[in-house]
Protein backbone atom coordinates (compact mmCIF):
# COMPACT_ATOMS: atom_id res chain seq x y z
CA UNK A 1 0.00 0.00 0.00
CA UNK A 2 1.47 3.52 -0.82
CA UNK A 3 0.87 6.17 1.61
CA UNK A 4 0.38 9.83 -0.40
CA UNK A 5 2.23 12.95 1.84
CA UNK A 6 0.13 15.78 1.48
CA UNK A 7 3.49 17.88 -0.86
CA UNK A 8 2.84 21.24 -1.47
CA UNK A 9 1.97 20.43 -4.97
CA UNK A 10 -1.10 18.78 -3.62
CA UNK A 11 -2.16 21.76 -2.14
CA UNK A 12 -4.51 24.18 -3.57
CA UNK A 13 -3.16 27.46 -4.80
CA UNK A 14 -5.13 30.32 -3.93
CA UNK A 15 -5.38 32.68 -6.55
CA UNK A 16 -7.95 35.21 -8.23
CA UNK A 17 -9.27 32.38 -9.97
CA UNK A 18 -9.44 30.60 -6.61
CA UNK A 19 -8.98 32.88 -4.03
CA UNK A 20 -8.65 32.51 0.05
CA UNK A 21 -11.00 32.84 2.82
CA UNK A 22 -8.98 34.70 5.21
CA UNK A 23 -10.19 35.08 8.83
CA UNK A 24 -10.36 38.85 10.24
CA UNK A 25 -8.52 38.86 12.92
CA UNK A 26 -9.07 43.15 13.81
CA UNK A 27 -11.18 45.49 12.19
CA UNK A 28 -11.34 49.07 13.56
CA UNK A 29 -12.36 52.60 12.89
CA UNK A 30 -8.71 54.65 12.59
CA UNK A 31 -10.83 57.82 12.67
CA UNK A 32 -11.56 59.76 16.03
CA UNK A 33 -15.52 60.78 16.74
CA UNK A 34 -16.34 63.72 15.22
CA UNK A 35 -14.22 62.80 12.06
CA UNK A 36 -16.01 63.24 8.47
CA UNK A 37 -14.08 60.03 7.45
CA UNK A 38 -14.01 56.02 8.22
CA UNK A 39 -11.09 54.61 7.62
CA UNK A 40 -11.04 50.85 8.75
CA UNK A 41 -7.48 49.03 9.71
CA UNK A 42 -8.38 45.18 8.74
CA UNK A 43 -5.88 42.45 9.94
CA UNK A 44 -6.54 39.00 8.12
CA UNK A 45 -5.04 36.13 8.63
CA UNK A 46 -3.50 34.18 5.71
CA UNK A 47 -2.79 31.30 7.56
CA UNK A 48 -2.20 27.70 5.62
CA UNK A 49 -3.07 29.97 2.63
CA UNK A 50 0.44 29.41 1.28
CA UNK A 51 0.24 33.28 0.04
CA UNK A 52 3.35 35.40 0.32
CA UNK A 53 3.35 39.13 -0.57
CA UNK A 54 5.92 41.88 -0.47
CA UNK A 55 5.41 45.75 0.82
CA UNK A 56 4.37 47.35 -2.25
CA UNK A 57 2.08 44.58 -3.50
CA UNK A 58 -2.38 44.95 -3.26
CA UNK A 59 -4.37 42.35 -1.92
CA UNK A 60 -7.76 41.70 -4.02
CA UNK A 61 -11.12 41.44 -2.24
CA UNK A 62 -14.03 39.47 -3.16
CA UNK A 63 -16.82 41.84 -2.01
CA UNK A 64 -20.98 41.09 -2.05
CA UNK A 65 -23.46 43.62 -2.72
CA UNK A 66 -25.43 45.43 0.19
CA UNK A 67 -28.16 43.39 0.94
CA UNK A 68 -30.98 46.38 1.11
CA UNK A 69 -29.80 47.31 -1.71
CA UNK A 70 -30.54 43.53 -3.18
CA UNK A 71 -33.93 43.56 -2.03
CA UNK A 72 -34.70 47.03 -3.25
CA UNK A 73 -33.79 45.41 -6.81
CA UNK A 74 -35.97 42.37 -6.12
CA UNK A 75 -39.14 44.54 -4.07
CA UNK A 76 -39.02 46.82 -7.62
CA UNK A 77 -39.29 43.84 -10.17
CA UNK A 78 -40.99 41.67 -7.97
CA UNK A 79 -38.86 38.83 -8.53
CA UNK A 80 -38.97 36.17 -6.75
CA UNK A 81 -35.45 35.60 -4.52
CA UNK A 82 -35.57 32.00 -4.67
CA UNK A 83 -35.93 31.61 -8.67
CA UNK A 84 -32.65 30.04 -10.31
CA UNK A 85 -30.79 31.96 -13.34
CA UNK A 86 -27.61 31.22 -15.34
CA UNK A 87 -25.29 33.09 -14.19
CA UNK A 88 -22.48 31.42 -16.78
CA UNK A 89 -21.81 30.10 -20.37
CA UNK A 90 -21.28 26.62 -18.81
CA UNK A 91 -24.93 27.01 -17.38
CA UNK A 92 -23.97 27.34 -13.55
CA UNK A 93 -26.87 28.63 -11.64
CA UNK A 94 -27.92 30.56 -8.68
CA UNK A 95 -30.68 31.53 -6.58
CA UNK A 96 -31.40 34.97 -8.01
CA UNK A 97 -30.95 36.64 -4.40
CA UNK A 98 -27.29 34.99 -4.19
CA UNK A 99 -27.08 36.08 -7.33
CA UNK A 100 -27.24 39.25 -6.86
CA UNK A 101 -25.50 39.90 -3.99
CA UNK A 102 -22.44 37.46 -4.87
CA UNK A 103 -22.10 37.26 -8.31
CA UNK A 104 -23.25 40.40 -10.28
CA UNK A 105 -21.72 43.82 -10.32
CA UNK A 106 -25.04 45.85 -9.74
CA UNK A 107 -24.05 49.38 -8.74
CA UNK A 108 -22.19 50.70 -11.96
CA UNK A 109 -24.14 50.79 -15.21
CA UNK A 110 -22.29 51.19 -18.97
CA UNK A 111 -23.15 52.49 -22.32
CA UNK A 112 -23.43 48.70 -23.38
CA UNK A 113 -26.14 47.82 -20.48
CA UNK A 114 -28.36 50.53 -21.18
CA UNK A 115 -27.84 49.92 -24.83
CA UNK A 116 -29.14 46.20 -24.31
CA UNK A 117 -31.14 47.02 -22.21
CA UNK A 118 -33.23 49.71 -24.28
CA UNK A 119 -33.91 46.21 -26.76
CA UNK A 120 -36.03 45.06 -23.31
CA UNK A 121 -38.36 48.13 -22.76
CA UNK A 122 -40.97 50.28 -24.72
CA UNK A 123 -39.51 53.17 -23.13
CA UNK A 124 -39.02 55.47 -25.67
CA UNK A 125 -36.64 57.88 -23.02
CA UNK A 126 -34.33 54.68 -22.99
CA UNK A 127 -34.21 54.03 -26.61
CA UNK A 128 -33.53 58.07 -27.18
CA UNK A 129 -30.74 58.01 -24.67
CA UNK A 130 -28.85 55.13 -26.33
CA UNK A 131 -29.16 57.03 -29.49
CA UNK A 132 -25.43 57.63 -30.75
CA UNK A 133 -26.06 61.38 -31.30
CA UNK A 134 -26.76 61.34 -27.36
CA UNK A 135 -23.85 59.52 -25.83
CA UNK A 136 -22.83 62.78 -23.81
CA UNK A 137 -26.27 62.30 -22.68
CA UNK A 138 -26.07 58.94 -21.77
CA UNK A 139 -22.71 59.34 -19.71
CA UNK A 140 -24.31 62.09 -17.91
CA UNK A 141 -27.23 59.39 -16.93
CA UNK A 142 -24.57 56.44 -15.79
CA UNK A 143 -22.61 58.80 -13.55
CA UNK A 144 -23.72 57.84 -10.31
CA UNK A 145 -26.52 55.66 -10.77
CA UNK A 146 -27.07 52.15 -10.73
CA UNK A 147 -29.35 49.00 -11.96
CA UNK A 148 -31.96 50.08 -9.49
CA UNK A 149 -32.24 53.81 -11.12
CA UNK A 150 -31.90 51.85 -14.12
CA UNK A 151 -35.00 49.53 -13.64
CA UNK A 152 -37.03 52.31 -11.85
CA UNK A 153 -36.70 54.51 -14.56
CA UNK A 154 -37.37 53.02 -18.14
CA UNK A 155 -40.02 50.35 -17.28
CA UNK A 156 -42.31 48.38 -17.80
CA UNK A 157 -39.78 45.82 -18.45
CA UNK A 158 -40.89 43.32 -21.28
CA UNK A 159 -38.09 40.70 -19.41
CA UNK A 160 -37.63 38.51 -16.37
CA UNK A 161 -34.81 38.31 -14.41
CA UNK A 162 -32.58 35.99 -16.27
CA UNK A 163 -32.43 38.40 -19.44
CA UNK A 164 -31.88 41.25 -16.79
CA UNK A 165 -29.62 39.78 -14.78
CA UNK A 166 -27.64 38.38 -18.32
CA UNK A 167 -27.13 42.57 -18.78
CA UNK A 168 -24.74 42.36 -15.81
CA UNK A 169 -21.19 42.04 -15.95
CA UNK A 170 -19.77 39.92 -13.11
CA UNK A 171 -18.70 41.69 -9.52
CA UNK A 172 -14.67 42.42 -10.51
CA UNK A 173 -12.41 42.49 -6.76
CA UNK A 174 -11.40 45.78 -5.41
CA UNK A 175 -7.57 45.64 -5.10
CA UNK A 176 -6.40 47.46 -1.93
CA UNK A 177 -2.57 48.16 -1.33
CA UNK A 178 -1.31 45.85 1.17
CA UNK A 179 -0.35 48.56 4.69
CA UNK A 180 1.76 45.51 6.49
CA UNK A 181 5.06 44.01 6.14
CA UNK A 182 5.02 39.97 6.22
CA UNK A 183 8.34 39.92 8.34
CA UNK A 184 6.74 42.41 10.48
CA UNK A 185 3.28 39.97 10.76
CA UNK A 186 3.91 36.58 9.66
CA UNK A 187 0.86 34.65 8.17
CA UNK A 188 -1.23 38.37 8.14
CA UNK A 189 -1.84 40.83 5.55
CA UNK A 190 -3.20 44.23 6.69
CA UNK A 191 -5.29 47.00 4.49
CA UNK A 192 -6.41 50.50 5.48
CA UNK A 193 -9.50 50.83 4.02
CA UNK A 194 -11.75 54.23 3.55
CA UNK A 195 -15.76 54.13 3.64
CA UNK A 196 -17.15 55.58 0.88
CA UNK A 197 -20.86 57.02 1.06
CA UNK A 198 -21.97 59.85 -0.66
CA UNK A 199 -25.56 61.12 -2.23
CA UNK A 200 -26.69 61.31 -5.97
CA UNK A 201 -29.68 61.35 -7.55
CA UNK A 202 -31.24 61.51 -4.09
CA UNK A 203 -30.20 58.29 -2.76
CA UNK A 204 -27.64 57.40 -0.74
CA UNK A 205 -24.75 55.32 -2.10
CA UNK A 206 -22.51 53.01 -0.56
CA UNK A 207 -19.04 51.98 -2.11
CA UNK A 208 -19.26 47.90 -2.25
CA UNK A 209 -16.12 46.42 -0.87
CA UNK A 210 -15.83 49.91 1.93
CA UNK A 211 -18.82 49.65 3.66
CA UNK A 212 -19.07 46.11 3.58
CA UNK A 213 -15.95 46.22 5.63
CA UNK A 214 -17.12 49.58 7.78
CA UNK A 215 -20.53 47.83 8.32
CA UNK A 216 -21.22 44.38 7.86
CA UNK A 217 -17.72 42.25 8.39
CA UNK A 218 -16.87 41.48 11.88
CA UNK A 219 -14.22 39.69 13.70
CA UNK A 220 -14.10 36.29 12.74
CA UNK A 221 -15.61 36.86 9.46
CA UNK A 222 -13.65 35.62 6.16
CA UNK A 223 -13.36 37.38 3.13
CA UNK A 224 -12.34 35.71 -0.31
CA UNK A 225 -8.64 37.32 -1.00
CA UNK A 226 -5.79 36.74 -3.03
CA UNK A 227 -2.73 38.44 -3.65
CA UNK A 228 -1.85 40.91 -6.68
CA UNK A 229 1.70 41.43 -7.08
CA UNK A 230 2.81 45.04 -8.12
CA UNK A 231 6.15 45.22 -9.92
CA UNK A 232 6.19 48.96 -10.39
CA UNK A 233 6.14 49.64 -6.84
CA UNK A 234 8.24 48.47 -4.35
CA UNK A 235 11.39 49.68 -2.43
CA UNK A 236 14.87 49.52 -3.11
CA UNK A 237 17.16 46.84 -3.61
CA UNK A 238 19.59 48.57 -1.39
CA UNK A 239 18.85 49.45 2.40
CA UNK A 240 20.94 52.10 2.32
CA UNK A 241 18.84 54.09 -0.14
CA UNK A 242 16.77 56.87 1.09
CA UNK A 243 13.34 57.05 0.29
CA UNK A 244 10.52 59.69 0.20
CA UNK A 245 7.12 58.73 0.48
CA UNK A 246 3.79 60.99 -0.18
CA UNK A 247 0.47 58.99 1.32
CA UNK A 248 -2.22 61.57 2.37
CA UNK A 249 -5.42 59.69 3.43
CA UNK A 250 -5.43 56.12 2.82
CA UNK A 251 -2.61 56.71 0.63
CA UNK A 252 -0.22 55.95 3.54
CA UNK A 253 -1.41 51.92 3.21
CA UNK A 254 1.73 50.44 1.49
CA UNK A 255 3.86 53.02 3.51
CA UNK A 256 2.81 51.55 6.61
CA UNK A 257 4.29 48.31 4.87
CA UNK A 258 7.53 49.62 4.00
CA UNK A 259 8.19 51.50 6.96
CA UNK A 260 7.63 48.18 8.76
CA UNK A 261 9.94 46.35 6.33
CA UNK A 262 12.55 48.97 6.78
CA UNK A 263 12.59 48.28 10.24
CA UNK A 264 12.63 44.37 10.63
CA UNK A 265 15.15 44.96 8.16
CA UNK A 266 17.34 47.40 10.27
CA UNK A 267 17.62 49.21 7.14
CA UNK A 268 20.63 51.96 7.72
CA UNK A 269 18.41 54.33 4.29
CA UNK A 270 16.51 57.45 5.70
CA UNK A 271 13.01 57.47 5.71
CA UNK A 272 10.93 61.01 5.14
CA UNK A 273 7.11 60.65 4.94
CA UNK A 274 4.98 63.32 4.05
CA UNK A 275 1.16 62.55 5.40
CA UNK A 276 -1.95 64.54 4.70
CA UNK A 277 -5.91 64.59 5.85
CA UNK A 278 -8.25 66.54 7.28
CA UNK A 279 -8.23 67.71 11.01
CA UNK A 280 -5.37 66.30 13.09
CA UNK A 281 -7.22 65.79 16.13
CA UNK A 282 -9.52 63.32 14.42
CA UNK A 283 -7.90 61.84 11.04
CA UNK A 284 -3.87 60.98 11.78
CA UNK A 285 -3.75 57.87 10.78
CA UNK A 286 -1.41 55.34 12.82
CA UNK A 287 -0.82 58.54 14.33
CA UNK A 288 1.03 56.67 17.69
CA UNK A 289 3.02 54.03 15.41
CA UNK A 290 5.07 56.72 13.56
CA UNK A 291 5.58 58.58 16.20
CA UNK A 292 7.31 55.63 17.67
CA UNK A 293 9.20 54.97 14.36
CA UNK A 294 10.30 58.91 14.85
CA UNK A 295 11.51 57.73 18.08
CA UNK A 296 12.97 54.67 17.18
CA UNK A 297 14.87 56.53 14.42
CA UNK A 298 12.98 54.42 11.66
CA UNK A 299 11.07 56.92 10.43
CA UNK A 300 14.00 59.75 9.96
CA UNK A 301 11.49 63.10 9.12
CA UNK A 302 7.61 62.88 9.29
CA UNK A 303 6.02 66.11 7.81
CA UNK A 304 1.66 66.28 7.54
CA UNK A 305 -0.31 68.26 6.17
CA UNK A 306 -4.31 68.45 7.97
CA UNK A 307 -6.47 70.93 5.43
CA UNK A 308 -8.98 71.80 7.50
CA UNK A 309 -6.93 72.96 10.61
CA UNK A 310 -5.82 76.10 9.19
CA UNK A 311 -7.78 78.72 7.30
CA UNK A 312 -6.02 78.39 4.13
CA UNK A 313 -6.12 74.92 2.86
CA UNK A 314 -2.19 73.08 3.52
CA UNK A 315 -1.93 70.06 1.44
CA UNK A 316 1.41 67.33 1.11
CA UNK A 317 2.38 69.09 -1.85
CA UNK A 318 2.71 72.57 0.19
CA UNK A 319 4.57 70.68 2.95
CA UNK A 320 7.07 69.27 0.02
CA UNK A 321 7.35 73.41 -1.45
CA UNK A 322 7.93 74.31 2.35
CA UNK A 323 10.74 71.54 2.00
CA UNK A 324 11.97 72.31 -1.29
CA UNK A 325 16.07 72.85 -0.29
CA UNK A 326 16.03 69.52 1.80
CA UNK A 327 13.82 67.46 -0.54
CA UNK A 328 15.88 68.25 -3.69
CA UNK A 329 19.16 67.46 -1.42
CA UNK A 330 17.63 63.97 -1.14
CA UNK A 331 16.90 63.31 -4.64
CA UNK A 332 20.65 64.78 -5.71
CA UNK A 333 22.02 62.01 -3.29
CA UNK A 334 19.86 59.17 -4.78
CA UNK A 335 16.48 59.27 -3.10
CA UNK A 336 13.53 57.24 -4.57
CA UNK A 337 10.20 59.09 -4.11
CA UNK A 338 6.99 57.40 -3.79
CA UNK A 339 3.26 58.66 -4.04
CA UNK A 340 0.60 56.59 -3.20
CA UNK A 341 -3.22 57.69 -3.28
CA UNK A 342 -5.74 59.80 -5.06
CA UNK A 343 -5.19 60.29 -8.96
CA UNK A 344 -7.33 62.67 -9.98
CA UNK A 345 -5.80 65.74 -7.98
CA UNK A 346 -3.53 64.48 -5.43
CA UNK A 347 -0.69 62.83 -7.97
CA UNK A 348 -1.31 65.48 -10.01
CA UNK A 349 -0.82 68.11 -7.70
CA UNK A 350 2.10 66.19 -6.27
CA UNK A 351 4.16 65.39 -9.44
CA UNK A 352 3.48 69.13 -10.53
CA UNK A 353 5.28 70.14 -6.79
CA UNK A 354 8.18 68.05 -7.46
CA UNK A 355 9.17 69.76 -11.00
CA UNK A 356 8.68 72.83 -9.14
CA UNK A 357 11.24 71.79 -6.27
CA UNK A 358 13.73 70.51 -8.72
CA UNK A 359 13.66 73.32 -10.89
CA UNK A 360 13.88 76.13 -8.64
CA UNK A 361 16.31 74.21 -6.09
CA UNK A 362 18.54 72.50 -9.38
CA UNK A 363 18.06 76.18 -11.15
CA UNK A 364 16.67 74.37 -14.20
CA UNK A 365 14.11 75.33 -16.86
CA UNK A 366 10.89 73.67 -16.44
CA UNK A 367 11.79 71.77 -19.51
CA UNK A 368 15.34 70.98 -17.85
CA UNK A 369 12.94 69.73 -14.57
CA UNK A 370 10.61 67.44 -16.66
CA UNK A 371 13.19 65.89 -18.29
CA UNK A 372 14.72 64.80 -14.56
CA UNK A 373 11.68 63.93 -13.44
CA UNK A 374 11.37 61.61 -16.44
CA UNK A 375 14.40 59.94 -15.90
CA UNK A 376 13.93 59.51 -11.60
CA UNK A 377 11.17 57.64 -13.56
CA UNK A 378 13.10 55.58 -16.23
CA UNK A 379 15.60 54.64 -13.26
CA UNK A 380 12.92 53.51 -11.21
CA UNK A 381 13.31 56.42 -8.44
CA UNK A 382 10.13 57.62 -8.68
CA UNK A 383 7.63 54.92 -8.55
CA UNK A 384 3.17 55.70 -8.03
CA UNK A 385 0.76 53.97 -6.82
CA UNK A 386 -2.55 56.00 -7.73
CA UNK A 387 -5.94 55.01 -8.25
Amino acid sequence: MQLTVDTPKNKPTFSRTNPFQAKVLKNVNLNGAGSNKETRHIELSLKGSGLTYNPGDALGVFPENDPELVSALLAEMKWDPEMPVTISKQGYTLPLKEALTTHFEITLLTKKILQQAAELTENEELKKLTLPENVNLLKEYIYGRDLLDLLHDFGPWNAGAQEIVSLLRKMPPRLYSIASSLNAHPEEVHLTIGAVRYSSHGRNRKGVCSVQCAERTKEGDTLPVFVQPNKHFHLPESHETDIIMVGPGTGIAPFRSFIEERAVNKASGRTWLFFGDQHAATDFLYKEELEQYQKDGVLTRLDTAFSRDSEQKVYVQHKMLENSKELYTWLENGACFYVCGDKEHMAKDVHNALIDVIEKEGAMSREEAESFVNSLQKEGRYQRDVY
